[in-house]
């Protein structure tokens, strides 16, 4: 075996704890490419020859308050002079404000400190607003200009980030002021205060800007941090998330949810991967013996009988306990498998096997139209008739159907999307007596119409998603370059290229990184619309979603895991001296080629990590209750590609790849379902049972032939529909418009006739009019 190999064998799980975001100081980190390194001078520069213009003598940190207030303010009014150049500095010497003026500070706390104080100190004075007008011009500046132009597009996004990073940040400690400021700039920030529209809008034109070839030098990493963290800080993360839907159940008076998912989840622990080549050997060699064992203590079994029968019984349990304990490599284990290879995980001790509950984890689930299908095919098996859509009815079915019918309905679990769909039919049904809906106007309401303008048919979501999809393409690690695709490096690259080995290495490290950051915000902007959209309006989310599939969404994230996806989330793209604020408080120490290779001593690679699970989440959104989709699962082989992935040994990956397994267990075919039969015990183990879905076994009324066009066709109808009612005031249904019945107001209404017409009036005078006769007697009758 390797030397790779053993040492993989001996890892544990990974101590990985999904969230919202990792942590602060590692989020500021990434917002710096490491050829950015020496522009952190540069901005001390700028802010010092500003500063000591009117304060000779103290530093910053020793300032009050109100020398604080009044040096922003004269910053700010730098902003709106007309001198580009001028302009560009005075933004550098903001941007050092928002980093802490570090060159005053001895400790990465300390730096931390005064980046929250100078940020809000920022935000109060009104600077936001200021960056958000002078972001506009740039990128108009931008898309007619040369690369040069973008270095002052990068430092306001660097600005902007910072700003929004830091004011997200939950701290006890903060002022009360400091805390409805917050609130205040979370609010404006998803309303369309600023240009008219959310910012996230905005940001989202700049990708597509980007990806159309119209503005190729965006800096497109900060760009997508910046859209990602507005998104988080105006929409809310996860836990905001739960919260709202908790709380939408109990307007809608459904009961409430079975268990918490999220805290679930985090109790949930890892399995074994499957085991390597070796083990399989070993294991057989043992089992041999111990047969081999069995065989010789058979021929004696009578002897000992008539000695001592008790001994016998004792040995005979003995060995029973032996037996038990050489095949119980853990409480839940995963295949072991031929096809898969992987090093035996260090077995837990028994005090971490005895801390978790036993029993499955989440509380099984019944949907209403399960019920129906149930009682459908049990009424005409014992009855012969059926009554539809009753679920209540049951005379002349057996006892154990009414026991089973008790049993589905204890556990029958209603959706927000279902009650959701029901009023959208009920209005579309009655148009004119269902009268206006209320839309409460939250902030996934305000970006959902922000990114729904008056185009027709509401085309205009779809290329921001592309867009993103394109931008997701180009950074994955198993995209090779092509000579058509997106440049996502240009603000990476360094003027000059690297002369030497070590400054090969730096760059090779840096646009890896780069790139995982890219997928990281992606993916992670992905997964929060998709959840808020759902939340916010079932069909909402459906939009997206089917523009990501026809996007080719699916087949862009199985390609993405069809890697070495250990190797991957064990990366070591980082120069943790480099990292910001490490990298502006420390003296550097040398770098050499040998400690560029080691990299850190990190057991995994956060934000790929959380990109992966991100994405496996989103291929579930997408696949959930799609029955063609869920095919394209199939089409495209992404078993294989899928049982890879469980070599990760985190428990809440692990949840989401047996999910997707699941629901096309069905149709991977019998013998499939053979040979991995504890990939399939593990399913049983982990995720979630709906009762009475048939799911190992193939037996399901889902598993019929697929009509992929029929199917999304009629969702996109739905669809439609609803954005039409909503959404497209100006289009009502001509149908239901008002009749205007009187004479005069008809024949006064002034009516453009063609070009065409008027030049041929006379003719048509003629024709129409003078020829023909007119008996007036009829026209009067």
């Amino acid at each position: 075996m390797s030397s790779c190999a053993q040492g993989l064998s001996e890892s544990p799980d990974l101590e990985f704890e999904y969230s919202d975001t990792d942590k602060w100081a590692a989020e500021l980190s990434e917002l710096y490419s490491y050829t950015e390194g020496p522009e952190f001078a540069l901005n001390r520069k700028c802010f010092e020859e500003e500063f000591r213009a009117h304060v000779s003598d103290r530093k910053w940190t020793e300032l009050d308050a109100a020398q604080h207030r009044a040096h922003a303010m004269r910053l700010l009014d730098g902003l709106e002079v007309i001198a580009r150049e001028k302009r560009l500095k005075v933004a550098r010497a903001i941007l050092y404000m928002a980093q802490g003026t570090f060159a005053e500070c001895s400790s990465e706390a300390e730096v931390q400190h005064w980046m929250r104080y100078n940020i809000f100190l920022l935000l109060d004075v009104g600077t936001f607003s200021a960056l958000v007008e002078l972001l506009n011009m740039e990128i108009e500046y931008v898309i007619r200009s040369v690369r040069n132009a973008a270095c002052n597009l990068r430092v306001l996004l660097n600005i902007m980030y910072l700003m929004v990073e830091t004011i997200q940040q939950d701290e006890p400690a903060d002022k009360p002021e400091w805390k409805i400021i917050k609130e205040t700039f979370r609010a404006e920030l998803g309303s369309p205060l600023f240009n008219n529209e959310p910012i996230s809008v905005m940001l989202f034109g700049m990708v597509t800007k980007f990806c159309s070839g119209h503005a190729p030098h965006f800096p497109m990493k900060k760009v997508l941090l910046l859209l990602w963290k507005s998104i988080l800080f105006t929409l809310g993360g996860f836990e905001q998330l739960q919260n709202i839907k908790v709380q939408k159940r109990e307007e809608l008076g459904l009961p409430p949810l079975p268990e918490d998912s999220i805290r679930v989840i985090r109790s949930m622990r890892a399995a074994s991967p499957p085991a390597s080549a070796s083990d399989l050997i070993e294991q057989q060699q043992k089992r041999a013996r111990r047969e081999h064992k069995a065989l010789i203590k058979q021929d004696n079994l009578d002897a000992f009988n008539e000695k001592d029968p008790y001994k016998a019984d004792d040995s005979r349990e003995d060995e029973d306990d032996n037996d038990d304990n050489d095949n119980s490599i853990e409480a839940e284990t995963f295949p072991i498998e031929r096809d898969e290879v992987m090093p035996p995980p260090i077995p837990h001790p028994p005090s971490e096997r005895v801390s978790f509950p036993k029993g499955l984890p989440w509380a099984p689930k019944v949907r209403e139209k399960d019920i129906e299908n149930f009682l459908e095919s049990s009424r005409s098996k014992f009855i012969g008739y059926t009554l539809g859509s009753d679920t209540d009815t049951v005379v002349g079915l057996p006892r154990p159907i009414h026991e089973s019918i008790k049993t589905l309905k204890l556990h029958k679990y209603v959706s927000i999307a279902e009650i959701q769909v029901a009023k959208e039919e009920e209005f579309q049904k009655t148009p004119l007596s269902g009268g206006e809906e209320e839309v409460e106007m939250c902030a996934t309401e305000l970006l959902y119409q922000g990114i729904l303008p008056s185009l027709p048919q509401y085309m205009c979501l779809l290329d921001p998603q592309i867009a993103l999809l394109k931008i997701l393409l180009a950074a994955a690690p198993t995209s090779k370059a092509k000579t058509d695709s997106i440049n996502i490096l240009a603000d990476v690259l360094p003027e000059e290229m690297p002369t030497t080995v070590l400054q090969s290495m730096k760059l090779g490290v840096d646009v890896n990184r780069h790139k995982e950051i890219i997928v990281k915000a992606i993916s992670a902007i992905l997964l929060l619309l998709l959840k808020h959209f759902k939340l916010n309006h079932i069909y909402q989310f459906e939009y997206m979603a089917q523009h990501l599939v026809f996007a080719n969404c699916i087949p862009l994230i199985l390609k993405f895991f069809n890697q070495n996806i250990m190797s991957y989330i064990t990366a070591k793209n980082s120069i943790s001296v480099l990292d910001f604020p490490y990298c502006v408080v420390h003296e550097l120490p040398e770098l050499t080629a040998e400690s560029l290779e080691a990299g850190d001593n990190n057991q995994f690679c956060w934000r790929n990590l959380f990109s992966c699970i991100n994405l496996l989440r989103i291929l579930n959104k997408l696949t959930k209750w799609k029955h063609s989709r869920t095919m394209m699962l199939v089409v495209f082989k992404s078993a294989p590609i899928l049982k890879r992935a469980l070599k990760v040994k985190q428990a809440m990956m692990q949840l989401y790849v047996l999910k997707l397994l699941k629901v096309q267990t069905k149709y991977l075919g019998r013998q499939w379902r053979k040979s991995n039969m504890k990939t399939m015990s593990a399913i049983y183990q982990k995720v979630r049972h709906r009762l009475n879905d048939d799911w190992a076994y193939g037996n399901d009324l889902d598993a019929r032939p697929w009509d992929f066009q029929a199917e999304e066709c009629a969702l996109r109808a739905n669809i439609e529909r609803f954005n039409s009612r909503r959404y497209d005031k100006s289009h009502s249904n001509p149908d239901f418009l008002p009749v205007d019945n009187c004479l005069q107001s008809v024949l006064g209404q002034r009516v453009d006739l063609p070009e065409d017409f008027q030049m041929n009036y006379d003719l048509w005078l003629e024709r129409e009019v003078f020829s023909k006769p007119i008996s007036w007697e009829e026209l009067l009758q």
